[in-house]
């Protein structure tokens, strides 16, 4: 955490610390040290040091020093656990006037174009961290406000590296437990008895606890010198009472600075929570990692043994050749070594980064001045929810680069003539993939499949296949580096297997087991508004896309979200709203049917329109059979679809519409309706089929 606390131009602990409209922070002095006249370009701000501030940040380390310092803290902590990271903020050029804060909200773009000129831009500052420029007026860098949070973690900082034994000869010292009035030292308990024993002379010094260097500290509102009582939402500032009479508050949202400063130290440290249980599992992920060095060591030791037994057995012809197979062997080693070693160095970066971050958000959780917290809050949540973000793609996913195993093998079956030419073969087949049951799963007419990598083998791809559902030869439905596929459109009703294989440049490899997926029985599904024409179809879905209406005077046709090929299926409308003299359609279709026209119009719909009084069955414009009965508002009407024998049938009512409507029916159907004026209908699907006379 240390890192955090040292101010980026003198390197030293930050001294009155100012923060930038960035969010990162510059001791005062080193802040007015590199400001520069506003009309000056600002290439690169010298990061010299101002020396007058360094040896006040010296001091302020107290007689432990630094580098004592950083070894007291961190003595019973990992190596991984001891750095921390610059902080990063968001970009933007801001323009400051005289009053500190005022930068606070939305960064003032123009600034970047267009600096700030005349009396009111005096002087500009590049922030040495992340380049961004600051404009100020005659006052400089001391418009900046003060970064209370910083200032009171340095205080604790300080006051724990002060509070050590300065008479241990250890190190580091042990942390002291009282001090002498007279001496003037601090004492643990051991060198308490053995340089300041409670007898003699010394039995009458005062011995009392030590006392830290923080201050409780209380926000004033710099404008009016009164306690900052509020937090206006709209400036994103602390304000107090009389700022609160201000016209410039007076339509924005006020909240208790208190409570504001409870909410973003709660959701501060639900955020830490969540990053410090993926650093937990990083350290173990680390773990892994220095333990496969020693499992690649432990496998390259076991196939030297395995090369010497096979050279030993060609005798004489293999004498020459071994030692520079056995090189081999030893030079794949140190390269997996190097590699596990080089991603072991950045996950150990990254957990090191991490952690510095959460140490300091734990230190600004405690500071108790609101105002204080609330200047850094949002910038700390803002980094925490980011490094949360960006953990999943560069930790959570990570796999060691290298395999432990040696996927080399020696081929001794090639005669004594052949020995000069005897080499490793470079790649085996990658093993046969695991099916992963609990993944899988089937829904209406598509099945997903999920497995995962074969252990120890070099993968470039998989290969997906399927059955016909009916116990057939199997066909390639997926080819890539995906481990999860969905395949739609098979057939209700049906068992289809499912068995993957792995391949690489050497080949492909053994087939998975087996895993059986039964599709639907009966198929649920709904209006689809893609399928129907989209936004400027003119037709309104509601209710999960169940019930379709339309307002205009020409039909529309509706589509349903699946198209059927096999089986028998039945759904149901039922009509919700039926006030006009109209006709509405109802039916299959398939996928390219004219969607602007009354269905059965075109030759790729087959449909039943039907009115107040009676029906047709109507396809490529011609109607016939003409079927007493009518509909009205809460009628119903079944269609039945029976790719078994090829059929459609309508029901009004739970009454057969007449007898067959079409024959010879093959391909692929959706479910259709034609609608117009103002009918509302509702879809229900997942019925049983009823029985039906073919005849």
């Amino acid at each position: 955490m240390e890192e955090e606390l040292r101010c980026p131009v003198c390197k030293q602990l930050f001294s009155s610390p100012v923060l930038l409209p960035c969010y990162h922070a510059l001791c005062l002095a080193c802040a007015l040290d590199i400001q520069t006249t506003a009309n000056q370009v600002h290439h690169a701000p010298a990061a010299h040091l101002h020396q007058q501030h360094s040896s006040q940040s010296s001091a302020s380390s107290v007689s432990t020093g630094s580098s004592s310092a950083t070894e007291s803290v961190s003595s019973d902590q990992d190596q991984a656990d001891k750095v921390s990271i610059l902080s990063e903020a968001d970009s933007g050029v801001i323009c400051c006037t005289s009053r500190p804060g005022s930068y606070a909200g939305t960064p003032n773009l123009q600034g970047l174009l267009f600096p700030p000129s005349g009396s009111g831009s005096v002087f500009s500052l590049a922030c040495p961290v992340c380049r961004k420029i600051v404009f100020f007026d005659e006052l400089g860098a001391r418009n900046l406000p003060l970064y209370r949070a910083m200032e009171s973690i340095v205080d604790r900082f300080c006051e724990r590296e002060a509070l050590r034994c300065q008479m241990c000869e250890t190190e580091p010292p042990k942390v002291a437990s009282v001090v002498c009035e007279q001496c003037e030292i601090r004492y643990c308990d051991g060198c308490r008895e053995l340089c300041h024993p409670a007898r003699g002379p010394l039995a009458k010094h005062t011995l009392t606890k030590p006392r830290g260097a923080s201050q409780l500290r209380e926000s004033i509102c710099g404008e009016h010198n009164e306690p900052l009582a509020m937090y206006c939402m709209g400036c994103k500032l602390p304000i107090c009472t009389q700022c609160m009479a201000d016209n410039r508050h007076q339509s924005h949202d006020l909240q208790s600075i208190m409570a504001m400063c409870k909410a973003q130290k709660t959701e501060l440290s639900h955020n830490l929570q969540q990053l410090s249980e993926k650093a937990r599992s990083t350290t173990e992920f680390i773990q892994r990692l220095k333990g496969m060095s020693d499992k690649v060591t432990e496998s390259c030791i076991e196939f030297e043994r395995v090369v010497t037994a096979q050279c030993e057995a060609l005798i004489e012809s293999i004498t020459a050749r071994r030692e520079v197979l056995l090189e081999a062997i030893r030079q794949d080693k140190d390269t997996k070594i190097r590699t596990l070693k080089d991603q072991q160095a950045s996950c150990t970066g990254k957990l090191q980064q991490t952690t510095g971050l959460i140490q300091f958000c734990i230190e600004a959780l405690k500071e108790t001045d609101s105002a204080a917290f609330l200047q850094v809050g949002s910038m700390l949540i803002n980094r925490v929810a980011n490094t949360d973000m960006t953990w999943h793609q560069e930790v959570t996913n990570a796999a060691p680069r290298v395999s432990p195993i040696i996927d080399l093998t020696l081929d001794d079956t090639s005669v004594i003539r052949a020995i000069d030419n005897l080499n490793f073969i470079q790649m085996k087949l990658p093993l046969a993939p695991i099916i992963i049951p609990e993944d899988c799963s089937a829904e209406n007419n598509s099945v997903t499949v999920a497995w995962q990598p074969p252990s120890h083998s070099f993968v470039q791809g998989y290969v997906l296949e399927l059955d016909d559902g009916s116990g057939g030869e199997f066909r390639e439905v997926y080819c890539g580096k995906e481990t999860i596929c969905t395949v739609d459109g098979l057939h209700f009703n049906s068992m289809y297997n499912a068995r993957v294989k792995a391949f690489n440049s050497t080949g492909e490899g053994e087939y998975s087991e087996l895993i059986g997926l039964q599709t639907a029985e009966v198929a649920w599904f709904t209006f689809d508004s893609s399928l129907s024409g989209g936004p400027g179809s003119g037709l309104n879905f509601i209710n999960d896309n169940r019930t379709v209406s339309v307002d205009g005077w020409e039909h529309r046709v509706a589509l349903g979200s699946v198209g059927f090929s096999r089986g028998v299926h039945y759904w149901e409308f039922t009509i919700d709203k039926y006030t006009a003299d109209t006709d509405p359609a109802f039916g299959i279709a398939r996928i390219d049917v004219a969607r602007d026209k009354m269905l059965g119009k075109d030759d790729k719909g087959f449909a039943m329109y039907i009115d107040r009084q009676r029906s047709w069955f109507q396809h490529n414009s011609v109607h016939e059979r003409r079927v007493e009965g009518g509909i009205s508002s809460g009628s119903t009407i079944g269609v039945l679809l029976d790719l078994e024998r090829h059929t459609l049938h309508f029901i009004v009512n739970e009454m057969p519409q007449g007898s067959v409507a079409f024959r010879d029916l093959y391909g692929v159907f959706y479910p259709a309706v034609s609608v117009n004026r103002g009918v509302t209908l509702t879809l229900h699907t997942g019925l049983d089929a009823p029985h039906m006379d073919y005849h």
